[in-house]
């Protein structure tokens, strides 16, 4: 009860704020007329003696004067000759201040806020951060400050950083991990990808050096040899690009994750997706644009420049059941990186554009969509307007 008490009395003075220049306007632009009349008399008093005093000649006493006049009959001429009419209130602004602001700021506090929720001071929140990531990484941030030399914190505190999109801070979670814990192929592959994400995408010297130390310590990371793959494709080196995309195909199980993905780069690069039998059960037969047996039987017998044919035509096929179902954010996925791929940065940036209004940012598929067009270089300002 004493929090809407609260609201009421900051609400009504909040209103009063609001009003008081409504109300003594008019009030206050006839002190002002009056104000100026009473300088410019005292201007001419002042005059006066001045003359007396010998400090002005008569010659300009009277050109200051008439000019004095001048304004001074200006003034008086803006004043009323009649009664003055009573100030015209504003009432329409008034009742939107009284009424309509109040309940609007209401509604938008019963529709965003917690109303029900009793109060809850930070050091509180801090103890028990439940879902809440802003919290969990202030309390993070505060346990490190205190103690910087805690390699876990920092080890834990990097992923969280790099979901939220803080990326130079991820990198220096990172590189404290490293330094304080050792080097891991988690940790490694972690700093690989905020140096790629600061990039806009592109896999640099730096990263590169990263990832080879990540494949020392497990020859068979699928995430390292991925990006280390994509460098070769990103240097202008399908031939290299396509032989480890094959390679990381070959070596990853039917079933794996990113398996349809890597198949993708290797269409790209000019060869037929490896491990048939893995990768057409492992897709997901409703998303528009995966290959079907056909397709890659197909491609398997045709030539260089045929089966880059064969690709873009495969590319706009999804780009036209995307059209016109756009309510599949693997697709869209999918399409952005096609065009990446393809070298057309103008479709993609479209995709990319088209994929956000089906999925915003706000949500997890819209933040991806953007982290994505970060990682292949794609501009996202326009896509986000």
């Amino acid at each position: 009860m004493l929090f809407w008490i609260l609201v009421a009395a900051l609400t009504a003075a909040l209103a009063v704020i609001l009003l008081y220049p409504l109300l003594r306007g008019a009030k206050a632009a006839d002190n002002i007329r009056a104000g100026e009349a009473a300088v410019y008399r005292d201007q001419l008093r002042e005059l006066d003696r001045d003359l007396d005093g010998g400090l002005i000649t008569s010659e300009e006493a009277d050109y200051a004067r008439a000019e004095i006049g001048r304004r001074l009959i200006a003034v008086s001429a803006d004043e009323p000759a009649e009664t003055p009419k009573p100030a015209r209130h504003h009432r329409f602004t008034e009742a939107f201040v009284l009424l309509v602001l109040p309940v609007l700021g209401l509604c938008l506090y019963l529709t965003t806020g917690r109303p029900d929720l009793p109060s809850q001071p930070l050091e509180a929140r801090l103890e028990n951060p439940g879902n809440d990531v802003a919290v969990m990484i202030t309390k993070a941030e505060r346990h490190l400050a205190e103690k910087p030399d805690d390699g876990k914190g920092w080890d834990v505190l990097a992923p969280i950083y790099f979901r939220t999109m803080r990326v130079s801070d991820a990198q220096v979670a990172y590189r404290n991990a490293i330094r304080l814990l050792g080097p891991s192929p988690v940790r490694l592959d972690g700093l690989a990808e905020t140096l790629m994400a600061v990039s806009d995408g592109v896999v640099t010297e730096e990263a590169r050096q990263v990832l080879e130390q990540s494949l020392t310590l497990q020859p068979d990371n699928p995430r390292a040899r991925f990006y280390i793959a994509l460098s070769m494709e990103q240097a202008g080196r399908p031939d290299e690009a396509r032989q480890a995309f094959e390679a990381l195909a070959k070596q990853s199980p039917s079933d794996a994750p990113w398996l349809p993905l890597v198949n993708q780069h290797i269409a790209m690069n000019g060869g037929a997706p490896a491990g048939t039998d893995k990768v057409v059960p492992g897709a997901n037969p409703a998303a528009p644009g995966n290959p079907t047996q056909q397709d890659v039987a197909a491609a398997e017998n045709m030539s260089a420049g045929d089966r880059q044919q064969m690709i873009r035509g495969m590319v706009e096929s999804l780009d036209a059941k995307l059209s016109e179902d756009p309510n599949n954010f693997e697709g869209w996925v999918r399409l952005v990186r096609s065009y990446a791929v393809l070298n057309d940065k103008d479709r993609a940036a479209g995709a990319l554009k088209r994929g956000l209004a089906a999925f915003p940012p706000p949500g997890e598929e819209g933040r991806q969509l953007l982290a994505l067009a970060r990682e292949l270089g794609i501009a996202t300002e326009e896509a986000t307007q």
